[in-house]
């Protein structure tokens, strides 16, 4: 088995590793909860992304607010089941980059950014050296960047598959808004869609 990411909608998505180890990131959205989480991650504290107690939980499970990975001013790293996790900028004028954050995963040699709620970040013209293969990134234009920002921070980034997420307020998913988005490698995810890393 290979790695495998499952879009709930919204800003919610799943990563099973190859090994099987499950990671949510901002559950809220969607179906497809029952797997027993080994890491839950939360980008902020808005509603519609931090909904841990909808989460099966293993007894062990680690869970990694933007408090723990934003401490002191500093953005943290984690190794924890397979999946090596640091902490990004991520903000705008709706959301406080002192609260808020992204995340870069690396699981099976794939490697991710989640860009939580944000706009554009300084932090995002380093990424294209990472050589990133998926970046996950809102587009609703109204707590976030719109799609034509959301396009021009795709081709900073340079990731192979730019998927555009958190598409309209109250939506899971938004034919319209994904068709505005336009990076090289775009990639529409639908909800309770699962593509291999």
């Amino acid at each position: 088995m290979m790695a495998q990411l499952t879009y709930q909608g919204h800003g919610s998505l799943r990563i099973v590793s190859a090994a099987g180890a499950v990671l949510y990131l901002d559950p809220f959205a969607g179906e497809g909860y029952d797997l027993p989480a080994d890491l839950i991650l939360v980008t902020h504290d808005h509603h519609d992304h931090n909904r841990v107690d909808l989460v099966t939980k293993k007894p062990d499970c680690r869970i990694i607010t933007f408090r723990e990975a934003l401490k002191g001013g500093e953005y943290q790293d984690f190794l924890d089941y397979g999946f090596a996790i640091r902490a990004v900028p991520a903000g705008n004028q709706n959301h406080d980059p002192a609260c808020c954050v992204g995340f870069l995963i690396t699981v099976d040699d794939k490697k991710l950014y989640a860009a939580g709620d944000t706009s554009t970040t300084e932090a995002m013209a380093g990424f294209a050296q990472l050589g990133l293969d998926w970046a996950l990134l809102p587009i609703d234009g109204v707590y976030n960047m719109g799609p034509e920002e959301a396009s021009r921070a795709a081709a900073l980034i340079g990731a192979a598959h730019s998927v555009p997420i958190h598409m309209k307020p109250g939506a899971l998913f938004d034919e319209e808004m994904a068709a505005r988005f336009s990076a090289p490698g775009k990639t529409v995810l639908r909800p309770g869609e699962t593509v291999t890393l």
